[in-house]
């Protein structure tokens, strides 16, 4: 009888933290998603130490990763700029914005970014992981598909978060 919760589950030690690792396998894909991922958007969800996550797929380790954070004290435009302009990514914004009613709010945006200047291959491999790594972040309020930078200006991401 196995003891792991999933089939596809792994456990592996990348010796930089106490304790094995879990990775959980994408069926779709192939792809497994690091538990670092889940612990960057637990911490900007409930502690807000961060503005922005950017994820991106290593095909060596066939894993999703954390590429880079962004720390509170950013703006969009820092965001925007942390996105290669050629490759895919998939990432997590957190928006504050003001209400009509003169309320302060924030919206957890996921973005999947998939240019149209990147390889096929990488946009088939982001889009066919998309669903299962979403699933490991509970709490996104709003999710956006770009394809260029137009697509997720923050106009875009205005309209959307009302």
């Amino acid at each position: 009888m196995s003891t792991q919760a999933y089939p596809e589950e792994k456990m592996i030690d990348l010796g930089f933290r106490k304790g094995p690792t879990i990775l959980r396998a994408n069926a779709a894909s192939g792809m497994a998603v690091n538990d670092e991922c889940k612990l960057k958007f637990l911490e900007l969800k409930a502690k807000r130490t961060y503005r922005f996550i950017v994820y991106k797929i290593d095909e060596k380790l066939k894993q999703v990763i954390v590429e880079k954070v962004g720390e509170p004290t950013l703006g969009y435009e820092d965001f925007t700029a942390a996105l290669p302009a050629d490759e895919c990514r998939y990432a997590i914004y957190d928006f504050d914005f003001v209400t009509e009613e003169n309320c302060q709010k924030s919206k957890i945006f996921f973005i999947a970014w998939s240019p149209d200047t990147s390889r096929v291959r990488s946009k088939m491999l982001y889009a066919s992981s998309k669903d299962r790594f979403k699933r490991e972040l509970d709490g996104i309020q709003v999710e956006l598909q770009a394809t260029d930078p137009t697509e997720m200006g923050l106009d875009v991401i205005r309209g959307r978060a009302n």
